[in-house]
């Protein structure tokens, strides 16, 4: 299944940025990314998500998108995230977590797809920066015989 999601999530590249979109080629944000790789991966309908603002409730401080993801997922230590696994990002010290990623390779040069305004869907390294912004990482409860 990790495959699966690391191959899937490489078919969106290049997909153009647009906030709360989810549709491979014309549109997504980092969330439509990730609900649009698992529903491919899973043959599923998309998981329904109430609308959001670009800030993820940054002004009242709170931490949806991280509690979405904990509610849904099954979360890691970011140090042993692995290839199809979510990351979760806090762009700014001090601000709530609301940028999401697709871990693709480990190792070394560690990697991830994400969806980033003004670039659109991308596959990065996971350089010093972005493991400075990494706070939390979730797989998807598959079970092993799927992994």
């Amino acid at each position: 299944m990790r495959a699966a999601l690391v191959s899937i999530a490489r078919g969106w590249i290049g997909t153009p940025y647009h906030h709360q979109a989810c549709l491979r080629g014309v549109g997504c944000d980092c969330l439509g990314l990730i609900r649009g790789v698992w529903a491919e991966a899973t043959g599923t309908p998309l998981l329904d998500v109430p609308p959001y603002t670009p800030d993820w409730s940054e002004p009242q401080g709170q931490e949806t998108l991280a509690a979405g993801l904990a509610a849904r997922l099954v979360q890691t230590p970011p140090e042993a995230a692995r290839p199809g696994d979510v990351l979760l990002f806090r762009m700014r010290h001090g601000a709530v977590s609301k940028h999401l990623g697709l871990m693709t390779e480990a190792g070394p040069r560690p990697r991830f797809i994400h969806a980033y305004q003004g670039h659109g869907v991308i596959e990065a390294d996971l350089s010093p920066p972005w493991r400075r912004r990494l706070v939390a990482a979730f797989a998807f409860p598959v079970s092993n015989q799927e992994e």
